[in-house]
């Protein structure tokens, strides 16, 4: 993106950000914002991540933040990773090719991280611009909370410019508790049953959650005949099944592995705040209604609003929802580049 462009998009973010207008401005140039509704949200503001290649998480993150809005009260902004001409892209290699310029990725008004009360990342092995990452280790490392989907736990390419005491913070590993190491299981064969850790069924995230399923597969982050690392407690355990209907038997030579956990992350000035990272979360996982409360609740829960967690409000889809099949064959599943008008 050219640098007037740029600097366009950045005095928009800062014009919506000081409460000064040109909403729809910013809409229709670089992001999707969702006023909030009745609910426990009112006056909170959500910005969810939508920046992977695989999971089409152009097309669940709008979705979710609909939710969050209509049904909840939060008002949501939803940021896409785009091309140079300003079009969501999920197409964008995140690895050079031979004999073709590699192109960083753009995420256009990260300055709203700035003013937001929880994020939620879904980005998949970006290289950002420098200037674009120290916005994103500015609100890691503000205390506020962290909420991960997927391919979130291995977000970013190179490493984050953020050292605590000296030493390099990892992203996946420290922040969250857990990067993705392979797939436990077979990738585009198997599906995912998520099971309820018994010890955790009272845990204010798991109010009301039954029933979660997933086309995708469990994520393995730690080595065989570990566990989560100190700190973490798992909520929801995944169980690999033989197939990728919701009734196919479990895989029984693979073990049940954490896919939804807590934990909190000490920031460089001592504040603490609160993670949470799901390994669930294609956009056909987020079909289940089990999954779309885990996260709204987790939300609540990292902002500290677990009291108004309630298992009888709404985490019904707002308007129509039919989400890509997940993968790297673009062409054979119609995901093309498009403008952010196309999510609303």
């Amino acid at each position: 993106m050219s640098k007037p462009a740029h600097c366009l998009l950045c005095l928009i973010a800062f014009l919506f950000t000081s409460g000064l207008g040109l909403v729809h401005s910013a809409e229709s140039l670089a992001w999707l914002t969702f006023a909030g509704g009745d609910g426990p949200g009112h006056g909170k503001r959500i910005v969810l991540i939508a920046a992977d290649q695989e999971y089409r998480s152009e097309q669940s993150m709008p979705m979710l933040a609909k939710i969050l809005s209509k049904h909840h009260g939060f008002d949501c902004t939803v940021l896409f990773a785009v091309n140079d001409r300003g079009d969501v892209d999920p197409t964008m290699p995140v690895y050079p090719e031979k004999g073709i310029p590699f192109k960083e990725h753009h995420i256009p008004g990260l300055e709203l991280l700035a003013t937001a009360d929880l994020v939620i990342f879904f980005p998949r092995l970006l290289t950002l611009p420098m200037s674009e990452r120290e916005m994103i280790v500015k609100y890691i490392d503000s205390g506020k909370p962290i909420l991960s989907i997927r391919t979130g736990n291995h977000g970013f390419h190179a490493a984050l410019p953020y050292k605590i005491n000296g030493k390099q913070v990892r992203w996946g590993e420290d922040v969250l508790g857990g990067s993705f190491m392979n797939h436990h299981g077979h990738w585009q064969a198997d599906s995912t049953r998520g099971i309820i850790v018994p010890k955790q069924k009272e845990h204010p995230i798991l109010t009301g959650v039954s029933d979660i399923w997933g086309k995708s597969d469990v994520y393995r982050t730690y080595k065989e005949g570990g566990t989560l690392p100190p700190g973490c407690t798992a909520l929801v355990m995944g169980q690999p099944l033989l197939g990728r209907k919701q009734d196919d038997p479990p895989n029984p030579e693979l073990e049940p592995l954490p896919v939804a956990w807590f934990k909190t992350w000490q920031t460089s000035q001592g504040k603490i705040a609160r993670v949470f990272q799901s390994t669930m979360g294609s956009a056909h996982d987020f079909q289940s209604a089990g999954l779309r409360r885990l996260i709204i609740n987790a939300a609540y829960w990292g902002m500290g609003m677990e009291s108004a967690i309630s298992a009888s409000r709404s985490v019904e889809i707002v308007g129509t929802y039919q989400p890509l099949d997940s993968g790297f064959n673009y062409k054979e599943l119609g995901v093309v580049p498009k403008p952010v008008s196309a999510y609303k």
